[in-house]
């Protein structure tokens, strides 16, 4: 990894970046693993909506080393001129054709970009087990509070609202935010699924 001598402002300003960003709906379908992923389109929407105000931009490009595989770099720039140039990801395509190459270049330019922004972009291979094992250690934080009665009235309203608008049925969108009891979740947790759940019925609606 390559960076500036000082990357003073581009960290603070990721700081706000991860205190704004809205988490992205996965609303397409892994059919080797029959789970459900952000596309790169929204992944991108997802940063963009946000890191400009706060001087962050990214650039990406495609290379492949001696051995034929197909890579991914990412640059990250903030407007002081502070920079941080990621190691390139390598893989070897499945199908060595030009939409092979394509697709894999879509896939690392995904997988960077969520890694270096805290985007959720794949489901997580655990499934209801993680989040619950997050949700205990969680409670187990010093400065935990319980979500309260309001939050869980809320955020199954806006769940039941959005899941009405993708024609989907509510365990899914719960599922999506990795939320197995929706009743055990921290209140700071809950204020930021309601302003995620909001930002997914916003662009529902933008689409209709």
């Amino acid at each position: 990894m390559k960076k500036s001598e000082s990357i003073t402002a581009i960290s603070k300003a990721m700081v706000q970046f991860q205190k704004e960003v809205k988490q992205p709906f996965k609303d397409a379908d892994n059919p080797f693993f029959k789970s459900k992923y952000v596309p790169l389109e929204s992944v991108v929407e997802a940063i963009t909506d946000i890191a400009p105000k706060h001087g962050l931009s990214f650039m990406q490009w495609a290379l492949n080393d001696e051995n034929g595989r197909v890579g991914v770099a990412t640059l990250l720039t903030h407007e002081s001129g502070e920079y941080i140039e990621f190691d390139p990801v390598f893989m070897k395509a499945d199908k060595e054709t030009a939409q092979g190459a394509g697709a894999l270049i879509t896939y690392l330019k995904r997988y960077t970009l969520s890694a270096i922004f805290g985007i959720t972009s794949d489901q997580d291979d655990d499934g209801n087990s993680a989040s619950g094992n997050q949700q205990v250690k969680t409670s187990q934080q010093d400065n935990y509070k319980p979500v309260t009665q309001k939050q869980v009235g809320l955020i199954r309203v806006k769940a039941k609202e959005f899941a009405k608008l993708r024609n989907q049925d509510e365990p899914a969108v719960f599922k999506a935010l990795n939320i197995s009891d929706v009743t055990k979740i921290s209140q700071d947790m809950a204020s930021k699924t309601i302003k995620t759940l909001e930002s997914w019925i916003a662009k529902a609606n933008e689409k209709k």
